[in-house]
């Protein structure tokens, strides 16, 4: 813990020269980021304040970008944006000989180019079409591109009433809608502890306090949820109810009727992501179906069709729909109707499902594959999921073992990314099976990932 004191200046209320004073430090390097300031009732002690002035300057600070709160743990230099976000990429690393299973992509196949070939083409061969492609419209879409949308996600057992649903550019985008329409600066919002990289920026962008709530095999540990709201409730609480990412577990059918009883008792909004897609026989009740007014159901194209689309919807209560249109035509006036329509033609072609029935079965493959090869390191991975979550055995540091496997041309993912709040990092590896080109390729990955763990843990150090 930090013994800083600050100077301050002689002008001005004292929680603002102390707030001065935090990002003073800060800019100097006095202070690093992820540094625990002191706490308040030391630092009052220090500077002979009352702790109501040290509180009003923390959060002067944290109004204003430079610290973050974390409940039961301190307030914290906040890592700046360009930083914190390194580690949350989505691009395809393209370098000769790498294997990445560090993203979460679906797998390749020549029916993706061919479908948007063929959806492009009927866009081009209709003048009404193109015409709606090069027009203003309403910020949610218009009716026909609402219906079509509504209808691809009844297909695929999704919420499928055109009225609640708002079109998006891709699911991180409808994070960044709800969280900048229904959360204030400096509220509390919550998550899993290990969650989507995504959500945790975005919070962090708009200057969220976070609560991290402890998961195990069966999802969200809603009881330890209830104990934190009897504290202090948060504002909003986003989830994967049917496979958290990162480390696939599903939210039991208990666990989700008692989430839903604990929204309403504290007035919580829940954000349900489903864009890490199951199919239906695979996935629990929505939290969208068990509590319609107070849940926002988040969907995309991007591991079903193609990510490059930034194509998603975003499902939402009657009353925050005017809210919601409100905030996203102040950021773009509407999604590019150019790639909604194209999307819109590629959700009717029929191929469009034989891709998706293929990529079914081709996850299915890879995943026994996995498991089949990790077995003696105890792999969780839920039925239909492109994902393993993969614990280390004892003494092994997952940033050495990614950093041997990096050396030996395999990119993976680890805990650190997905961490909420200021929750310990465990020791676990994010495998993503979906990107390989080839089994071929993923089977190359899954050997040098048993070889790597094979080595004693000093075997790796040497590559950190």
């Amino acid at each position: 813990m930090t013994i800083w004191t600050p100077q301050l200046g002689d002008k001005g209320p004292r929680y603002r020269r102390i707030a001065d004073a935090i990002m003073a430090a800060i800019q100097s390097g006095e202070l690093a980021a992820g540094e625990r300031l002191p706490p308040q009732r030391r630092l009052a002690d220090q500077l002979g304040v009352t702790i109501g002035t040290i509180s009003r300057a923390y959060a002067e600070a944290h109004q204003q970008g430079w610290v973050e709160s974390r409940v039961g743990s301190g307030t914290y230099v906040r890592h700046r944006d360009d930083e914190a976000t390194t580690r949350f990429r989505a691009t395809r690393m393209v370098n000769d000989g790498m294997i990445d299973m560090s993203m979460s992509f679906p797998p390749p196949h020549s029916l993706r180019a061919t479908g948007l070939h063929n959806a492009l083409t009927r866009l081009c061969a209709s003048a009404d079409a193109m015409q709606a492609a090069t027009d203003y419209q309403h910020e949610a879409g218009t009716p026909e591109q609402r219906d079509c949308m509504a209808a691809w996600q009844g297909r695929l057992g999704l919420p499928d009433d055109p009225q609640r649903l708002l079109i998006t550019q891709g699911g991180q985008h409808g994070i960044h809608l709800v969280l900048r329409t229904l959360v204030q600066p400096g509220e509390l919002v919550a998550a899993d502890a290990l969650t989507y990289p995504g959500f945790v920026c975005a919070a962090r962008q708009a200057h969220l306090r976070q609560l991290a709530v402890p998961l195990d095999e069966q999802g969200m540990d809603v009881e330890a949820l209830a104990r934190l709201c009897a504290r202090q409730p948060p504002r909003l609480l986003y989830c994967m109810p049917d496979l958290n990412n990162p480390t696939g577990a599903r939210l039991s059918e208990s666990r989700r009727h008692r989430l839903v009883e604990i929204a309403r008792e504290h007035d919580i909004w829940l954000v349900e992501d489903a864009v890490q897609y199951l199919p239906p026989h695979q996935r629990g009740t929505a939290l969208i179906e068990l509590a319609p007014e107070r849940t926002l159901h988040i969907f995309s194209t991007s591991k079903v069709l193609a990510g490059g689309l930034r194509i998603g919807t975003l499902s939402v209560p009657a009353q925050l729909q005017e809210r919601l249109c409100a905030a996203l035509r102040s950021q773009s006036w509407m999604v590019p109707p150019l790639m909604v329509q194209a999307a819109c033609h590629w959700m009717e072609d029929p191929a469009g499902q034989s891709l998706l029935d293929w990529q079914i079965d081709e996850l299915a493959a890879r995943r026994a594959l996995a498991l089949e090869h990790l077995a003696a390191y105890q792999p969780r991975s839920q039925p239909g999921s492109s994902l393993v979550w993969l614990p280390l055995p004892e003494g092994q540091r997952s940033s050495q073992v990614q950093a041997a496997l990096k050396q030996s041309g395999v990119l993976v993912s680890t805990a650190e990314p997905f961490c909420m709040g200021s929750e310990p990092v465990p020791q676990a590896l994010r495998l993503c099976l979906g990107p390989p080109a080839s089994r071929e390729l993923l089977l190359h990955g899954l050997e040098t990932i048993v070889a790597t763990l094979a080595k004693p843990p000093e075997a790796n150090w040497a590559t950190v």
